[in-house]
């Protein structure tokens, strides 16, 4: 689906556009009774607003537009603010499909996504992104997409099932969707990936802006990494951080997902370091899963938040609308009630609450007292979504760390989940070795961790140790698993971390915890073996019996599915796990867990 000539049907519908405006076609519905949220001139003041067909074409004094079959839409004394744009989200993460997604967070007011699609992009390829583009194309909730830099982000290389690269970017930069580069990882212009650069080559070709991927990037580091183009950066952990990004010329997106709680620490930028700067500022969730969703809301809490942590109403929505409208270039789109843009419009009971009342997407009402009022309905999944794992069944001899050392006690280097999620520390420990196989140590919470490689092109399977976790008996497993959605286990022992990873490959995708060798509780994931159809409420609930069947096994961190599936993200420090073993973040390169014998 390439973006093609201006065809005449195209202009016919701009000179539509522009006849409406004037009032010579009459609007197909208009927005009474509403106080208006101007994001581009900071002010609040009464108005309609006109629509016709997806578009907005008057506000103000509208009576010009309306005819005798003009709809009239109650806005009931409430605010017009517009739609909101979360700046950086991996939506497959949540579990949802495009659809199920847009059922969660329209009906809070968000409307637009910026999203690189890179989980279903690694499992299915271009098909996978372009069926789920199309997908959003119909549903109330837009997708402004960014063509990966590459995939997958890890280093070194862990092995996919499609490989993005120059080529793909040479044919998608052409997609009507395609807003720019996606996810840069600082890494990659560290390293000077040659295929990284060459895609940063052709996107200054194609006028098209680089998004950013640099946590912790401070000094001259950054000032390299600046150098390759990069426009904005979502990836800060410090509000110091977020002040010298600013200071190199970056947009700064502010990052609030389910399990990373950046915002009360990096909003100080707009409140305490740079209040002058509140317009560089915007917001993204990154990773949200739906049962957070239900219970805090989505970019709308973090309007909220914001407020509470003393910034301005009108700037808070501003960070949510036209701030991030602008750092991504599309604000001729979207982020602004005013003419010629998507008719995408929140309709809250006041700037200051900011609770979601009503909500127009695309021209239609489709969201009321936060619930969708208009059916969606997923379209039908072809077979490369729905038939992915290429893998053979494991046994348990797959779920063991060996070495060929001899010597009772050895040093290991265990991967410990930390506090602070993403980042993971090394740690060094002694284990027991019984016939050449390293014992996991319970009590010490030093236990099995191992990635399937589920595409059939290398049969991986390496196992390492993991710490953190707490983790007494049984194992946990997904095939949801950024960056590469390999499937990754965790286990206290090497047969029920097995029978985890068979049942995961026998139903195409899914979570599973596994206790005795029974399966306790299962959550299936058909489509690309990373997300589902099911309505978010459901999936809350299968969220939570997953996670308390976790706890019931000794596991006490806070989300123990999303703290396992991010130990396979090498692009943040200081060791991840994939298909190829343990992953030194810093090094960029394979260590062997074991390090030597114990003294």
């Amino acid at each position: 689906m390439l973006l093609t000539s201006v065809t005449s049907e195209d202009r016919m519908e701009l000179r539509d556009r522009i006849r409406a405006g004037a009032g010579e076609i009459k609007a197909d519905y208009v927005i009474t009774n509403g106080n208006l949220i101007n994001v581009a001139s900071s002010e609040i003041y009464p108005a309609e607003v006109a629509i016709k067909d997806q578009y907005i074409v008057a506000i103000g004094d509208v009576d010009h537009c309306k005819g005798p079959d003009t709809r009239i839409i109650d806005a009931e004394g409430g605010y017009l603010s517009p739609g909101m744009i979360d700046g950086h989200l991996h939506v497959e993460c949540s579990k949802l499909s495009v659809t199920s997604f847009a059922k969660l967070v329209v009906p809070l007011g968000t409307t637009s996504i910026v999203s690189g699609l890179d989980q279903i992009l690694v499992v299915a390829g271009l098909e996978g992104v372009r069926h789920f583009l199309d997908e959003a194309n119909g549903s109330p909730m837009g997708i402004f997409w960014g063509a990966p830099c590459k995939t997958p982000y890890t280093m070194p290389t862990s092995t996919v099932g499609h490989y993005f690269g120059p080529d793909d970017h040479r044919e998608t930069h052409e997609w009507p969707e395609c807003i720019g580069i996606w996810e840069t990882v600082r890494e990659f212009i560290q390293e000077e990936d040659e295929q990284v650069l060459e895609a940063l080559e052709i996107a200054e070709k194609n006028n098209l802006p680089v998004f950013g991927c640099a946590p912790m990037c401070r000094g001259h580091k950054l000032a390299s990494y600046a150098n390759a183009g990069v426009r904005l950066d979502h990836e800060s952990y410090t509000v110091e951080e977020s002040l010298e990004k600013l200071r190199n010329g970056m947009f700064v997106v502010v990052r609030e997902s389910s399990i990373s709680h950046f915002l009360e620490e990096n909003i100080q930028l707009a409140t305490k370091l740079a209040p002058k700067a509140q317009h560089r500022v915007s917001f993204c969730t990154d990773d949200v899963v739906a049962s957070d969703v239900l219970k805090r809301g989505h970019l709308d809490n973090m309007v909220r938040m914001a407020i509470r942590e003393g910034v301005d109403p009108i700037s808070a929505i501003q960070m949510a609308t036209i701030n991030s409208a602008v750092a991504y270039r599309i604000d001729h789109k979207v982020g602004i009630i005013a003419p010629g843009r998507l008719a995408d419009i929140v309709i809250v009971d006041d700037p200051a609450t900011f609770n979601v009342q009503q909500v127009v997407a695309k021209g239609k009402l489709v969201a009321k007292g936060g619930k969708m009022i208009t059916e969606l309905k997923a379209p039908a999944r072809p077979a490369s979504l729905t038939d992915t794992f290429k893998v053979k069944p494991t046994s348990p001899d797959d779920f063991k760390v060996r070495t060929s050392l001899d010597a009772e006690k050895v040093k290991v280097l265990a991967i410990e989940a930390t506090n602070q999620i993403f980042v993971r520390k090394g740690k060094e420990v002694v284990m027991n070795v019984r016939n050449g196989e390293v014992l996991p140590d319970i009590d010490n919470d030093l236990i099995y961790i191992s990635v399937v490689e589920r595409y059939g092109k290398t049969n991986n399977r390496p196992t390492g140790i993991a710490s953190g976790f707490n983790l007494k008996r049984g194992a946990l497993a997904t095939s949801t698993s950024p960056d590469d959605n390999n499937i990754v286990c965790i286990g206290t022992n090497s047969e029920d971390m097995s029978i985890a990873v068979n049942h995961i490959i026998a139903a195409g995708g899914g979570q599973v915890v596994v206790d005795n060798g029974e399966v306790v509780e299962f959550l299936t994931l058909p489509i690309g073996g990373i997300v589902s159809d099911i309505e978010p409420f459901e999936m809350a609930v299968l969220e939570e019996k997953l996670d308390d069947a976790a706890r019931t096994l000794g596991c006490d961190v806070p989300w123990p599915f999303m703290y396992m599936f991010v130990l396979s993200i090498t692009a943040i420090p200081d060791y991840a796990m994939t298909d190829l073993g343990v992953v030194d973040c810093v090094a960029l390169e394979i260590v062997d867990p074991v390090q030597g014998p114990a003294e």
